[in-house]
């Protein structure tokens, strides 16, 4: 590859050198070489006559793979799969007649790929667990501070900047959860054959059934799955593929959830992305500080949700025991939307890293509004103290109306002022009126949810996900 010739974005500026490195042609040769030696070691179990010395040298060349052989072979033979094969029997020449003994392609492209889509689940996992450790970090520091919470971008009642980061852990705590699911549950394919009948293999033992149930039991467990998928076609279910888009894309959805707030935030100058001392915000405003990476995480989310639907289209018209429309589309849509994937949560993990809160724009902006929330406090006191409810309510109405709109035109706010000179209110004393305006009389309990949310439910959670995106399964030491 020369820089005449496209690269993808996803490999040259954003995605990790880990998730590319699984994604990569010389990782995916690594992994095709040691399901070879998989099936081999266990059919030599099982009785057929593979020589030891066919073993040791298929061993000796797992990760020496030279890509240039291959993709000489592949122009001549027009199949990639067989390619390897030739160009892994000129290494180990003993094991050439054994290799891919009673496999068809899918043997080894799909196992492939649930391998990788297992390492790659456990990166995101991983990503997740970061992104996750700094959200609760920021909320249990921002916890009590009072700020506007907005129903349809509308001032409405108070929370606090600690409950409102609360939010965004949970829906990726959800994607955690989910995670967590798809990896405790995820099956290999094991050795189908053909059209899932196992009849090559059958053939290979004779008529033996048990040797061929033993072989796809053999060959999974050493791959680091307690179980195949029990029956298949060639290939294992493209549901599988789609279930693998939709969590991704629910991890794409809940990161554009924050980097949309964060936009919103940051023009309200509450909220602010991290910006870099030499950074450059424009290239001709020189004065802007642009939420670029809010931007870019929701960019790359919505080119990750645009592929969900990709899978169950796939899953959705597949034939019979095997159609080959998916292979061309699974070559794109599996490695990137993962490479997308991890991209967006690196950004997110940066961006929780270093937000600045800006406490006295949060302050005035609910200054600025208190008096509205105070209102229905006023009332009831007025009420208490022998006013008319309906009466007073009208009062609050009128004023109100004519106070948002001298407060939407940048004057200030005496709401209360307005109040205090209203007959109807006379019966309370300003002084009372005014010690109604205290911010945390108003953020009713979000300043306890916050550890109830971060020790209660997802401490826990994180402390299973973080080992799950670090453990490996018996028999994975193997690969």
């Amino acid at each position: 590859m020369t820089l005449d010739h496209y690269q993808s974005p996803l490999s040259v500026r954003y995605a990790s050198p880990v998730m590319q490195r699984l994604w990569g042609p010389r990782h995916r040769a690594a992994l095709w070489r040691r399901l070879w030696l998989a099936l081999a070691e266990a059919e030599q179990s099982l009785g057929v006559a593979i020589p030891e010395e066919a073993l040791q040298q298929m061993r000796a060349h797992l990760d020496d793979t030279d890509l240039n052989v291959t993709a000489e072979y592949e122009r001549r033979f027009r199949h990639d799969v067989m390619a390897h094969v030739h160009a892994f029997g000129d290494q180990a020449p003993a094991a050439r007649p054994f290799l891919h003994l009673g496999a068809t392609s899918a043997f080894i492209t799909d196992n492939t790929d649930l391998l990788l889509i297992r390492e790659s689940y456990r990166v995101v996992l991983g990503r997740l667990v970061a992104v996750l450790d700094g959200l609760a970090g920021f909320a249990r520091a921002q916890a009590g501070v009072p700020c506007l919470a907005y129903t349809h971008f509308q001032p409405a009642q108070l929370t606090t900047v600690g409950k409102r980061a609360c939010l965004w852990a949970q829906d990726f705590a959800l994607d955690a959860e989910d995670l967590l699911h798809r990896i405790g549950t995820l099956r290999i394919l094991g050795c189908k054959g053909t059209t899932g009948t196992q009849a090559a293999f059958l053939e290979l033992f004779g008529g033996d059934e048990a040797k061929v149930r033993e072989l796809d039991r053999l060959v999974s467990e050493r791959l680091g799955f307690p179980v195949a998928f029990p029956v298949t076609g060639q290939t294992y279910p493209r549901k599988v593929d789609s279930q693998v888009l939709d969590t991704l894309s629910g991890v794409a959805q809940s990161a554009s959830k924050v980097g949309v707030d964060l936009r919103l935030l940051q023009h309200e100058g509450e909220l602010l992305e991290p910006f870099e001392s030499e950074q450059i915000g424009s290239s001709a405003m020189a004065y802007k500080r642009n939420p670029m990476r809010a931007e870019r995480i929701g960019a790359l989310a919505r080119f990750v949700i645009s592929l969900q639907s990709n899978g169950a289209h796939t899953a959705a018209t597949q034939w019979l025991e095997r159609t080959l429309d998916d292979s061309a589309n699974r070559r794109l849509s599996l490695p990137e939307s993962f490479l997308a994937t991890d991209a967006i949560l690196l950004l997110v993990e940066n961006v929780v890293a270093g937000l600045e809160v800006r406490p006295a724009v949060i302050a005035r902006h609910v200054e600025q509004q208190m008096p509205f929330m105070a209102t229905e406090r006023w009332l009831m006191r007025a009420v208490q103290s022998g006013g008319d409810r309906q009466a007073l309510h009208e009062v609050i109405r009128q004023a109100s109306v004519v106070v948002a709109e001298r407060v939407s035109r940048g004057e200030e706010n005496d709401l209360l002022d307005r109040l205090a000179a209203a007959p109807e209110f006379r019966a309370l004393p300003v002084e009372e009126l005014r010690a109604d305006l205290e911010p945390v009389k108003y953020i009713g309990r979000a300043a306890t949810q916050v550890p109830e949310f971060l020790d209660g439910y997802l401490a826990p959670l994180v402390d299973r996900a973080r080992l799950a995106a670090t453990a490996a399964e018996p028999g994975e030491i193997f690969l």
